[in-house]
């Protein structure tokens, strides 16, 4: 199983969207500096997350949530949550 998740800075204003097999670790990545597109904007706090069965299926959620559309639904989402 693969993970589509969405994750909020909790200091700026920024959404990251990615997958991964391991969603703990990854989130755990990002918290610690560790990856390269989000280490100026840890710490942050998942706000979305789902299962896809493959690896095709899980690229396709997650374009979306990297779309305009997408992204509005998951600023509205943390919106909601805080």
């Amino acid at each position: 199983m693969i993970s589509v998740y969405a994750i909020s800075s909790l200091e700026h204003n920024y959404i990251y969207a990615g997958m991964t097999s391991n969603l703990q670790e990854r989130i755990a990545r990002h918290n610690s500096g560790r990856e390269r597109t989000t280490r100026f904007y840890a710490p942050f706090k998942l706000i979305y997350s789902e299962e896809c069965l493959d690896r095709s299926a899980a690229r396709k959620r997650e374009k979306y949530w990297k779309s305009g559309v997408g992204k509005e639904k998951l600023r509205k989402l943390r919106d909601e949550l805080t």
